[in-house]
């Protein structure tokens, strides 16, 4: 009996350490991910992020947890949910949002990604509209891979815009009005990403590339590795922005 045990014993044994095993494995998993997604982030430029502090058309809160920019002469009636780039700050996007705000009197709520990734961040799209309850229609839109997430986002929203990014899931079909506003010196998004992916979006989507962008020309985060030499400074980009998502607002 006691022989007849042992084999018993010794596959308990062995599966209690394999369980461990799986576990720790997993720990160390998450806990390399959480190291690495706080490795490397890309913070907000301080003269850029001065200059929308100092404008006093706009008004900067945090709610919720996200920046909050609206204009100071009263409610908007569209806003922008914008999801940054895979670990770059939230506030980098500021100035190169201001004139949505500024000129066109939009509210944009610009949000704080879980882990700085917008992939393990799964909040509906609710979660950042309710921080501007008097806002009639919503555009989601994002920078890069926060645009990919933008993407998922699209079907609760009335219109996406994608900054120097493209989409993995298909909205061919969805009838929503869509711009896309790419670099041509991006590096990363390439013009040639950007076209292989248009067939995701619906026919009459919008497509404007700037001359002279880089990927990190959606954004005041410094260079980043991989991307083109950009060729237009902070203030024709911003124009440029405003201007593109200027035109697709009558399509809401």
């Amino acid at each position: 009996m006691s022989a007849a045990k042992r084999p018993r014993s010794r596959a308990r044994r062995v599966l209690t350490i394999v369980a461990l095993s799986l576990a720790g494995l997993l720990v160390a998993g998450v806990v390399g991910i959480v190291v690495w997604s706080q490795v490397g982030v890309m913070d907000a430029e301080a003269g850029p992020l001065a200059s929308v502090r100092e404008d006093d058309r706009i008004v900067v809160a945090a709610t919720g947890g996200n920046v909050v920019m609206s204009p100071a002469s009263g409610e908007s009636t569209v806003g922008l949910v914008f999801i940054p780039g895979a670990k770059v700050q939230a506030e980098a996007y500021e100035a190169k949002l201001s004139g949505l705000v500024a000129e066109d009197g939009m509210t944009v709520v610009i949000t704080r990604p879980w882990l700085n990734l917008a992939f393990f961040d799964p909040r509906p799209l609710s979660d950042f509209t309710s921080a501007a309850p008097g806002v009639d229609a919503w555009l989601v839109g994002g920078h890069s891979l926060g645009g990919v997430r933008a993407c998922q986002l699209a079907p609760d929203a009335d219109g996406l815009v994608l900054f120097g990014s493209y989409c993995a899931n298909d909205l061919s079909d969805s009838g929503l009005p869509v711009l896309s506003i790419s670099g041509a010196e991006d590096g990363l998004s390439t013009p040639e990403k950007i076209q292989d992916a248009r067939g995701m979006l619906p026919a009459d989507a919008a497509f404007v590339e700037i001359a002279g962008a880089a990927h990190a020309s959606f954004g005041d985060y410094g260079p980043q590795a991989g991307d083109g030499t950009p060729a237009i400074d902070g203030a024709d980009m911003t124009a440029e922005i405003t201007a593109s998502v200027a035109e697709l607002l009558p399509r809401l």
